[in-house]
């Protein structure tokens, strides 16, 4: 999800690239995004080889914002305790 809400489209290979992750491995984590609803996924004819691109849906963006908004609560949290 971070990656994506960095960027507005990448492509399967780049994706596994940057969190160094093996193709079963992440092909299981963008299922289950997509059945969440978080994830588009869109397939880009170009030369010989189809290129599957993943983006952030809406629900995926509000989804990630409000997670980034629950760890922001716990540092602010963590950084109280005595």
């Amino acid at each position: 999800m971070s990656v994506l809400a960095a960027s507005k489209t990448l492509s399967f290979t780049e994706i596994r690239n940057l969190l160094q992750m093996t193709d079963g491995n992440l092909s299981m984590h963008i299922k289950t995004l997509q059945e969440a609803g978080y994830i588009c996924v869109e397939k880009e004819m170009g030369g010989r080889k189809a290129r599957t691109m993943y983006s952030l849906t809406s629900e995926g963006e509000q989804a990630f914002r409000r997670y980034v908004e629950l760890l922001d609560q716990i540092v602010e949290f963590t950084k109280k305790k005595p």
